[in-house]
């Protein structure tokens, strides 16, 4: 079992940035691909951003440019920079960790608002 905690989320100004963190409590190296996801009101869920236990990272086409994923394995840690936001990046992120077959968790969430 992998408990995930994320924090930093809250409110900012189009424009301004943000940077989440997610905690797990498991070594990284034990887990395939950690990921960061959103979901605004009336949306699905969509994946923005992943980065794999070889470093290898992804962006959803919405964020390139914009945020940067990252982890610091020796604190257990994934982060997502958040730069350029945009009114239309409003959601809640969640941290998720992906240990291979079916075998996925998920963080609380937290709620990034861009809002003037």
């Amino acid at each position: 079992q992998v408990q995930l905690v994320e924090s930093g989320g809250g409110l900012v100004q189009p424009g301004g940035s943000l940077r989440l963190s997610c905690t797990a409590s498991r070594n990284f190296f034990s887990i395939a691909r950690m990921a960061w996801y959103r979901q605004a009101l009336g949306n699905p869920r969509e994946k923005v951003a992943e980065i794999t236990s070889g470093g290898a990272t992804n962006y959803a086409d919405s964020v390139k440019g914009r945020f940067t994923i990252s982890s610091d394995n020796a604190k257990n840690t994934m982060y997502l920079q958040m730069n350029s936001l945009k009114p239309e990046d409003t959601a809640v992120y969640y941290c998720n960790a992906y240990l291979g077959g079916q075998v996925t968790y998920w963080g609380q969430g937290t709620q990034v608002t861009v809002s003037s």
